[in-house]
C-alpha cells in the first residue's frame, strides 16, 4: 500500500490557537500511524474571495495566483484533509472559507475518496453550526466525512486552553485513528474490490 498523505488547514489568525491544539492532537496520531502529513496556518494570509470570473472553467485553478493554486496542488495529491476553524459569529474563518471556496470550485482533479475531516473551537458555541458549514464541502464532492465519538469540537478562550478539555482532545484522537482507518480501507478497496460505478453527471436548474 502506497504511504499516505494528509493535508491539515488550520484557518485560525492564532499560531498556537486552540485549533492548532486540536491539529497537534491528530498529528501524533498520524505520526504513530505512518501518515505523511503537512499542516499549512491559512488565519493570517492575505486571501481574497472568489471573483466570478469563470476562469477556473477552462484552466483548472484560480485566476487570483496565491496560496489557494499552492493549496490545490497538495490538495491533489493527498488522501485526506482536515479543515480547522475557530467560530467567529456562528460560522468559520472569512480568510478560511475564501480559500475554500476558491479551492474547491476552480480545481477539476476528482475528489472522491478523499477523506475529509473539520475541527472546530469555540469559548462556548456556535460549534456545530460551523462543523455542518465545513463538512458541506466534502459532501458536495463525493468524499466520505470521518468523524468521531462525539462532534469534532474542542472547548477555550485563550490560546492552549483547550488542553484541558480532556473529551475534546480525545475527540480529536479517535478522529485521527478513523480517518486513517478509513483511508487504508479505501486504499485497499480501490485495490482489490474496484471504484463504486459512475454515471454521467446530471445538472438540474431550478428555473428552467
Amino acid at each position: 500500500m502506497k504511504k499516505l498523505k494528509v493535508l491539515l488547514l488550520n484557518g485560525s489568525p492564532r499560531t498556537n490557537g486552540n485549533i492548532a491544539t486540536a491539529l497537534h492532537e491528530m498529528e501524533s496520531v498520524f505520526e504513530k500511524e505512518g501518515v505523511e502529513f503537512e499542516t499549512i496556518q491559512l488565519g493570517k494570509m492575505d486571501i481574497r474571495g472568489c471573483l466570478a470570473c469563470e476562469s477556473c472553467r477552462k484552466t483548472g485553478k484560480c485566476v487570483i495566483d496565491d496560496i489557494v493554486n499552492e493549496l490545490s496542488k497538495k490538495f491533489e495529491e493527498a488522501d485526506g484533509l482536515v479543515i480547522g476553524s475557530p467560530v467567529y459569529y456562528g460560522s468559520a474563518n472569512g480568510t478560511l472559507m475564501s480559500a475554500l471556496q476558491r479551492m474547491f470550485y476552480s480545481t477539476h482533479f476528482d475528489k472522491s475518496l478523499k477523506v475529509g475531516a473539520s475541527v472546530v473551537s469555540a469559548r462556548r458555541s456556535g460549534c456545530t453550526a460551523t462543523f455542518d458549514e465545513l463538512n458541506k464541502f466534502f459532501t458536495l464532492c463525493n468524499m466520505p466525512v470521518a468523524t468521531s465519538q462525539y462532534w469534532n469540537n474542542i472547548y477555550g478562550w485563550e490560546p492552549g486552553e483547550g488542553k484541558v478539555d480532556d473529551e475534546g482532545m480525545q475527540v480529536m484522537r479517535v478522529l485521527a485513528r478513523n480517518m486513517v482507518f478509513l483511508m487504508k480501507s479505501i486504499a485497499l478497496g480501490k485495490e482489490q474490490v474496484g471504484l463504486p460505478e459512475e454515471e454521467n453527471r446530471v445538472w438540474t436548474n431550478f428555473t428552467r
